[in-house]
């Protein structure tokens, strides 16, 4: 697996992991997540991809050549999330290939925004997750050694959990 910056050029393959998360959601019964329909036919969504893509530290995981995973750190939170009163790093894009499940694919990627965080001086990098249906996600970030904050509704019965990183609280999650 190779990492590498992410470009703009990336949107059809980040869009693809998109629309193969979708179908693999689906495919579980869990479409609350992120909807049912692929996301690259959804021109909102499409512009949405558009804009994480030009914002921040992009990064791109590839397996010979195919977007495995990406992920996009910023210097704000999401726009439904308020600052967080210090200078911070914000996760707003994590994602991987659901044909490649097992990889570690984001626990690398979140290691990488960890390093650009701790790089920059930084002492805070935060991330949400829906934190519906079983509540996987959270327990992912939990996992990953990420603290839950709060959790907000950014719309009727849908919520996002918010999760903290701070360098000096390292944890097991990291060391994998």
């Amino acid at each position: 697996m190779q990492f590498r910056s992410g470009l703009p050029d990336d949107l059809d393959g980040v869009l693809a992991l998109f629309d193969a998360n979708v179908a693999w959601l689906v495919e579980r019964g869990r479409s609350d997540q992120w909807g049912s329909e692929p996301w690259s036919a959804n021109p909102r969504y499409v512009d949405f991809v558009r804009g994480l893509l030009a914002e921040g530290v992009v990064t791109i995981a590839e397996i010979n050549g195919e977007v495995v995973g990406a992920s996009v750190v910023t210097d704000g939170p999401m726009p439904y999330v308020p600052a967080a009163g210090e200078v911070e790093r914000y996760l707003k894009l994590l994602i991987a290939s659901p044909a490649h499940r097992g990889e570690r694919i984001g626990r690398r990627l979140i290691a990488l925004a960890r390093e650009l965080t701790v790089s920059a001086g930084v002492g805070l990098l935060r991330v949400d997750c829906w934190s519906g249906g079983d509540r996987r996600l959270v327990r992912y970030y939990v996992d990953e050694g990420f603290v839950p904050e709060q959790e907000i509704e950014v719309r009727p019965g849908t919520s996002v959990q918010v999760f903290e990183w701070r360098p000096e609280s390292r944890s097991a999650g990291e060391a994998h």
